[in-house]
């Protein structure tokens, strides 16, 4: 696991929404569902992505967007195109006026449009990617992010296109893999890109001696590591770790360690049936005592105020 990996599946990654959208001009959608994630990418045809802030940005064939919440967008064949539908929050799709469209713009298997042969096809992810863990990469990401298809090729676009519309046992997971798979080529992809700003640590997993510590110490958080420990284990000195960890990763290992334990244990907080004495277990923690202690240090709050807020209904 890495941390592209880590990112997908946290324990508060979930399901991805995902459908095929079929649009015939003049068309235009405003998405207000508040969702942290979006991932879209067009099959055929063009549309224009414009942003709560910044310039509109026209997808053709090939191209993909992320988009980042929650802030609202629209999607149209033109940035002058007035709004016509409204993404809610709960997969509602409404008019200006309220009116229900989820049956009206109902195109058949995950398909949904104005017009079944309609000039523009695009294929949407939404994910509900709203945890810390997931939280630790995706701050890194531009509101708005497009790579067109001259500057990256990916295989899995026609793979997704094909698949999206089969209604066959097990669909699902074979939708949700490749589209992981596609957002996870998207983010490999921009952050090799020279006007990207990817974390520290993300670039530092390239390094054969500090991403190896960092591998071990994301995956195997529950092990009580020391900096000797972890120099073992990547065949440097504890000097030289601590050193060449510190330098690339802009922290000291064990600095990141908790930084990273308590990112996990912010997100396992927020699972209903999870208890502080198991969280504390999972994360590295001998009891419910030393998390809630090393919880109320570093962030503020203790786990259990961190806990009322996440289950807290948002306000408008």
């Amino acid at each position: 696991m890495d941390a592209l990996a880590n990112l997908l599946d946290g324990p508060r990654a979930r399901e991805a929404f995902l459908l095929r959208a079929v649009m015939e001009p003049p068309w235009s959608v405003r998405i207000e569902d508040r969702a942290p994630l979006c991932v879209m990418t067009m099959a055929r045809g063009e549309a224009w992505v414009v942003p709560a802030s910044g310039e509109p940005r026209r997808l053709g064939p090939g191209d993909v967007a992320v988009v980042r919440g929650p802030d609202p967008y629209t999607v149209a064949d033109s940035p002058d195109t007035p709004p016509q539908a409204w993404i809610l929050p709960g997969e509602e799709c409404r008019t200006a006026d309220g009116r229900d469209l989820a049956e009206a713009m109902a195109l058949g298997v995950r398909t949904w449009g104005n017009h079944a042969d309609g000039s523009a096809t695009m294929l949407i992810g939404t994910y509900p990617l709203d945890g810390e863990i997931s939280g630790r990469l995706l701050d890194a990401l531009p509101p708005l992010l497009v790579l067109d298809a001259e500057v990256w090729d990916c295989p899995l676009m026609p793979w997704l296109g094909e698949e999206i519309v089969r209604d066959e046992a097990g669909q699902s997971a074979v939708l949700d893999r490749l589209l992981d798979l596609l957002l996870i080529a998207v983010l490999r992809a921009w952050f090799a890109r020279p006007e990207a700003r990817a974390p520290a640590w993300y670039s530092a997993m390239g390094d054969p001696v500090v991403g190896r510590a960092l591998r071990l110490l994301q995956n195997n958080p529950a092990h009580p590591w020391t900096v000797a420990g972890l120099a073992a284990k990547t065949g440097v000195s504890r000097a030289a770790l601590a050193r060449r960890f510190t330098a690339l990763v802009g922290e000291p290992p064990m600095t990141y360690l908790t930084g990273w334990r308590l990112a996990l244990a912010a997100d396992l907080l927020r699972e209903p049936d999870t208890t502080l004495t198991a969280v504390a277990r999972q994360v590295g923690y001998g009891s419910a005592f030393a998390l809630s202690a090393a919880f109320k240090r570093i962030r503020g709050v203790s786990p259990r105020e961190h806990r009322a807020r996440g289950s807290a209904p948002p306000t408008n």
